[in-house]
């Protein structure tokens, strides 16, 4: 691969983040269908707030990898 072909790190990372927010709207998705259920699995329901919420906590690890500090 030439250098102009490949993708450069912060440009991984704005894909990588992408996906990551897409999949924490599917689970957001999945857990109001879940609770909307007439008897929702609470271990499942657990599993997949758990999930979301480090789904999250990447999200804003990524975020803050991108966004320079601003020193005012």
């Amino acid at each position: 691969m030439n250098a102009s072909s490949e993708l450069n790190f912060e440009e991984m990372l704005r894909i990588r983040l992408e996906v990551m927010r897409r999949e924490h709207r599917d689970l957001d998705d999945a857990i109001s269908a879940l609770e909307q259920s007439a008897r929702p699995d609470q271990f499942t329901l657990r599993r997949l707030k758990k999930q979301k919420l480090g789904l999250k906590d990447q999200i804003v690890k990524i975020e803050d990898q991108l966004i320079p500090d601003i020193i005012a």
